[in-house]
């Protein structure tokens, strides 16, 4: 089993500006040790893009809405994104 600092949180945006969709991605540092190349990920196949994700060593990859519900259900904490998210993963299973 993966350990929590075999792991990072990495949040990053898609799309303009304005209206930029947040992303919050739980890497397994032992598969992508820089964590997710974003160029490389701009650049993969739309119809591949979750086995691009699974390439670049994402666990789990959350919309920033998605991390917001959980936060309201008490299922993560804001306080510590990383740790709880990882928890999480653990839990549901993701990480075994």
């Amino acid at each position: 089993m993966l350990d929590k600092e075999d792991t990072k949180l990495e949040i990053f945006g898609f799309g303009d500006d304005e209206a930029e969709d947040n992303f919050y991605c739980l890497v397994n540092l032992n598969k992508s040790p820089d964590g997710i190349d974003l160029q490389e990920l701009s650049q993969a196949d739309p119809r591949k893009f979750d086995e691009a994700l699974n390439e670049m060593g994402c666990i789990l990859l959350l919309r920033g809405d998605e991390v917001e519900e959980l936060i309201e259900r008490g299922d993560i904490t804001d306080s510590n994104l990383h740790k709880s998210i990882f928890e999480l993963a653990v839990e549901e299973g993701i990480i075994s």
